[in-house]
């Protein structure tokens, strides 16, 4: 077990050591989000921009247009508020090369408050032009992602948590912009998750089972583009959606979902998630608890699906 921003920090040096053109910028949260690791392989490629995440993403768009390709970090909750009007009007307005990551995303942030757990990042994120939007799940996708964004042109942003994740993947995974993996097949009902969800929603696939309900579950990692055949195929072989995120039910991947759904095959969308309120100071299990975001809820929600 790892937790992704551990993941995200390794990465950067690996792509660091490939490429001399990454560099990283952080906002006095290097520790934190695992930027750190970078400084201490590459100093003279690591800005910290200090308590300026406005700022930070000026500095990370004159690097791209200089050739550069920056990773810009920072607590979700800072790069898509603080920030977000220099993310649009100077990296995605321009669709600069820039990668933004924000970390300690969702309720997950635990201990750190409503006023730190990011439930809206994903919602505005996904709604600015030129920008592409990734959610992984372990350490093995964190992984690939990160590689990904450093390979593809233009403005990307990822969100992880804080906590450890439980591995998914093996090594050898594939990983695309605008892709989706199905880790479990079925035909009654299908649950899409992201992030620390994912793992949530294969065990509530695997208690189904023993009761003899087949449900598919897809981990939609790429939100925007999202992959709009895996949720036409889905709903057409079964018979409706649970979906399942550490956000916000209005305007994440909940609502991604239904937009296809609602241009191509008609379909129910159940949606599990924070029902439109702030989050709390708590331990994440406790608040996943509060939120709902547990497997017998999702074992509830699809078994009224079906109903």
């Amino acid at each position: 077990m790892e937790a992704n921003r551990v993941t995200y920090g390794k990465t950067l040096v690996e792509i660091g050591k490939e490429n001399e053109k990454i560099v990283a910028l952080d906002a006095d949260l290097g520790k934190a989000t695992n930027s750190i690791k970078f400084k201490y392989e590459f100093p003279e490629r690591y800005i910290n921009c200090g308590i300026a995440e406005q700022n930070m993403m000026g500095v990370a768009a004159g690097l791209a247009t200089a050739g550069k390709i920056p990773f810009a970090s920072t607590f979700a909750v800072f790069a898509s508020m603080r920030a977000v009007e220099q993310v649009r009007n100077s990296i995605c307005y321009p669709n600069l090369n820039v990668k933004v990551v924000g970390t300690h995303a969702g309720i997950e942030a635990a201990g750190d408050g409503g006023s730190h757990q990011a439930v809206e990042d994903v919602s505005i994120m996904r709604t600015l032009p030129n920008m592409k939007v990734f959610v992984p799940s372990d350490h093995v996708s964190t992984r690939k992602i990160v590689k990904l964004m450093s390979t593809e042109q233009g403005p990307m942003y990822m969100r992880v948590g804080r906590d450890e994740n439980q591995a998914i993947y093996s090594e050898d995974t594939k990983f695309e912009v605008g892709g989706s993996h199905q880790l479990r097949s079925g035909s009654d009902a299908t649950i899409i998750a992201d992030g620390t969800m994912v793992y949530k929603a294969l065990e509530a696939s695997d208690k189904l089972l023993e009761e003899g309900i087949k449900v598919r579950v897809i981990d939609m990692y790429s939100i925007k583009p999202i992959d709009q055949q895996a949720i036409v195929s889905a709903a057409k072989e079964t018979k409706g959606f649970v979906t399942v995120e550490d956000h916000n039910i209005f305007g994440g991947l909940g609502s991604a979902v239904s937009e296809v759904v609602t241009l191509t095959v008609p379909a129910k969308v159940v949606r599990i998630g924070v029902k439109d309120s702030f989050g709390r100071s708590g331990t994440s299990s406790e608040l996943f608890e509060l939120y709902g975001l547990t497997v017998e809820n999702i074992i509830k929600a699809v078994k009224s699906l079906l109903k």
